[in-house]
């Protein structure tokens, strides 16, 4: 009877333990993200997107499937001009519910003259053990 108590902490000590877990892992696959998208690395963005992705960049003015997303990669590896010069994310926050997570918060993009800021709203979807990148949603922040 004793021991109930305390196999009721350590069972709520051992699932923290492996939410936190979990929510530094997408930490570290938002970034990738960022990352592959700075770089146009088909090759991360090809495992990381999965088949039904979405963006929907600010005000719907565009929407991509992974296939846009994919080919924008590979047009500016071939050449394409790009003028991104850094994406820099912050206040990231990882809300889990089953098998799916958001990751929230901001990016500022660098594609001179001025840096813009972003608000966005990733879904991953935990796929025969991985996560995958579901959707993705951005929006500029006005200036003040």
């Amino acid at each position: 009877m004793k021991s109930i108590p305390f196999l009721l902490t350590f069972i709520l000590i051992a699932y923290s333990s492996i939410g936190q877990t979990t929510q530094v892992q997408l930490l570290e696959l938002d970034k990738s993200w960022e990352k592959a998208l700075l770089n146009s690395d088909v090759a991360i963005l090809e495992e990381l997107l999965a088949e039904e992705f979405i963006w929907v960049h600010n005000h719907a003015s565009q929407i991509d499937g992974k296939e846009e997303a994919l080919s924008r990669a590979k047009k500016i590896r071939a050449g394409q001009q790009d003028d991104t010069r850094n994406r820099t994310p912050r206040e990231q926050k990882v809300v889990l519910l089953g098998q799916t997570a958001v990751v929230s918060g901001f990016t500022l993009v660098d594609r001179g003259p001025q840096p813009t800021n972003y608000h966005f709203m990733r879904t991953y979807a935990l796929v025969e053990g991985k996560w995958k990148l579901l959707a993705n949603h951005t929006m500029a922040i006005p200036e003040e």
